[in-house]
């Protein structure tokens, strides 16, 4: 037994006096609860819409046989496209040590694993055969983008999990338990290894995405031509979804500053975001213009249809390519690519602008393929979603928002930052 003695000649020990303790950042908790029961509701009803397509099956939806990509598959290629911030930030934080963006790295993670795993959630639902998913691994189609897709979005799906260990160690709860440091330390140097696969296997899934619809032969408003041997659609959704991304990050962030009425983010990490999701959107929307311009002079031209014959069916029109281009695409653009000069207000509406504009890229790619008939003498195939279609993804949704409320509320997003805890709020 080891026994330490007091002498009388011993130097004195002061011990210092604990820290006092700091304001809590957060609402009561009758607030807390008051703001997820409406969240909570809307997640009890998608799963209920859910459970009903999985038990009686798709019938429930207004898709058919000739409408197979419907609201589901559209709202998953725009939130798979906003969860790129997610392998962005690792690739900039990690391998390309921007300080800046360590700022926001927590909720890019945990935003990429809720966007991801939404997605693949949905997807079990738009499916319809969830016991039989492991098909698509064991007797996979090689000759199909969707099977590489489902590789590269269930590894990467993987990667973001082990991303999310270091922040979930980080718990004040979980930090007394043994061992529990040591494990999200370990996998904590492993995270230039982790962002660089993340990039590459988003990489692929991101551009096989588009490249689904460039390879559409009998689709004249999808197809498009090669570039190597990918159509220009794989690199077109790749960079939009690396333009994007850093966007939605701020997006994000700006709405925790307003709902909580708090600083919580550097204003030197929103305007490197910002302005490298504006310049990624400018190259973007360059290659976009020209991709556009040699399909509406060339390919279809030469499939024998004009290119007023794509835009004349409504809801559709050639009001989306002045959308796309210009009100959601160079507008938020030019003021993201200046954020210095933009106060947050204007940032986070350029944000809203951008995310907007991306959406209604992945819109027109899956619903206007398909309303377009592929001989001139079939007729337009309407399409609109049902209730279950509808409060089933916004049952995804709700469970993202109440995710991110109890990680901000455990203090597992946003750190404490000195120049942050002594300003006021911006409006």
């Amino acid at each position: 037994m080891l026994e330490v003695a007091l002498r009388a000649d011993a130097p004195a020990v002061t011990v210092p006096a604990a820290p006092p303790e700091t304001p809590s950042r957060h609402c009561s908790r009758r607030a807390f609860t008051l703001w997820l029961i409406p969240w909570a509701l809307l997640l009890a009803a998608g799963a209920f819409a859910c459970l009903q397509c999985l038990v009686d099956g798709l019938h429930h939806t207004n898709m058919d046989n000739r409408y197979v990509f419907g609201l589901w598959i559209f709202l998953d290629l725009t939130v798979i496209a906003l969860g790129a911030g997610a392998f962005t930030s690792g690739l900039l934080a990690y391998v390309f040590h921007w300080k800046e963006v360590r700022a926001v790295l927590h909720l890019a993670v945990l935003t990429g694993l809720l966007c991801y795993g939404g997605a693949v959630a949905i997807l079990m639902v738009d499916v319809g055969q969830p016991l039989r998913a492991w098909f698509t691994f064991w007797h996979p189609n090689v000759h199909s983008m969707l099977a590489e897709v489902t590789f590269c979005l269930t590894c990467y799906l993987i990667v973001l999990a082990v991303e999310f260990v270091p922040i979930l160690t980080r718990h004040r709860r979980l930090r007394s338990t043994p061992g529990v440091a040591v494990v999200g330390s370990r996998v904590h140097r492993g995270m230039v290894v982790l962002a660089v696969l993340g990039a590459t296997l988003s990489f692929f899934h991101q551009g096989s995405l588009g490249g689904l619809y460039g390879v559409l032969q009998g689709r004249p408003f999808a197809f498009r031509e090669e570039l190597w041997i990918f159509p220009t659609t794989f690199f077109l959704f790749v960079l939009s979804a690396m333009a994007i991304g850093p966007a939605f990050l701020v997006l994000i962030a700006r709405v925790f500053e307003i709902v909580t009425r708090r600083l919580l983010v550097p204003r030197a990490t929103i305007d490197r975001l910002a302005r490298l999701s504006g310049t990624l959107l400018l190259v973007y929307l360059a290659l976009k213009a020209v991709d556009t311009l040699v399909w509406l002079n060339t390919t279809v031209p030469d499939s024998g249809l004009q290119p007023a014959w794509l835009y004349r069916q409504p809801p559709f029109g050639s009001w989306v390519l002045v959308a796309e281009f210009l009100v959601l695409g160079l507008v938020p653009a030019l003021l993201l690519r200046r954020a210095a000069h933009q106060s947050r207000a204007m940032i986070t509406w350029a944000a809203v602008l951008g995310c907007a504009g991306i959406a209604l890229n992945r819109l027109v790619a899956t619903l206007q393929t398909l309303i377009l008939p592929s001989l001139p003498f079939e007729d337009t195939w309407a399409y609109v979603p049902n209730w279950q279609e509808n409060v089933a993804f916004a049952g995804v949704i709700a469970l993202a928002v109440i995710v991110l409320s109890l990680a901000h509320r455990a203090d597992l997003l946003f750190g404490r930052h000195p120049e942050l805890e002594s300003s006021a709020s911006e409006r």
